[in-house]
């Protein structure tokens, strides 16, 4: 399956902002999509969003903090970057404290707003990336039986094939032989591997 194509979302009940932050994005080439408010990007919302937020830090009804709260608690991982008066900065940094990737002070230089926007579009991909490969070793652990992964889960809490063959009262040669089927479902071909991608899914 193919990524969905990474799109520059604008949150800002400001419409002439909104023009303008269009004008300047769909100009370097992105896929823009634009909102009035926090309410109207949550309906559109759905869990395959690529790319990042930008997002107005005063709006009526539904703030930008209070949209990315709700975000945080939707599970959702797309960097938020804020666009703040003065008076905001406090609160932007507070947002930074909570997962938002960045923020710009208003009235910006669109070098220093697209600069930011890179940025995101970088942790994006990492986190995408990140997603996948969690997604397959999750998909590998679902293919082990349950003595597979009782097995597993003490050759990774570093119990030895004996300790493994008293504790489960099983012989010695079927632990190897579930260890061995274990490394390869699991894709691995050490130990370490074996724990790293256990660590990874956790």
């Amino acid at each position: 399956m193919n990524d969905p194509t990474p799109t520059i979302y604008v949150v800002d009940d400001d419409e002439a902002m909104r023009d303008s932050m269009t004008w300047l994005l769909e100009g370097e080439g992105y896929a823009v999509a634009c909102f009035d408010s926090a309410e109207s990007f949550l309906k559109a919302r759905h869990d395959d969003m690529r790319g990042c937020l930008i997002l107005d830090v005063r709006m009526p009804e539904m703030s930008g903090l209070e949209l990315h709260e709700r975000l945080g608690t939707l599970g959702s991982q797309l960097p938020v970057i804020f666009v703040t008066g003065h008076g905001d900065v406090p609160m932007a940094v507070s947002a930074l404290q909570r997962g938002a990737c960045d923020f710009i002070e208003k009235p910006f230089h669109n070098q220093d707003l697209l600069v930011r926007i890179v940025r995101a579009l970088e942790l994006d991909r990492q986190i995408s990336a990140r997603r996948q490969r969690d997604g397959a070793i999750s998909h590998r652990l679902d293919q082990l039986t349950q003595r597979e992964h009782e097995v597993m889960k003490l050759v990774v809490a570093g119990k030895l094939n004996k300790q493994i063959a008293d504790q489960l009262t099983i012989s010695m040669k079927t632990v190897e032989a579930h260890r061995a089927r274990v490394m390869e479902k699991m894709g691995v071909r050490t130990l370490a591997e074996l724990v790293k991608a256990v660590m990874m899914v956790r």
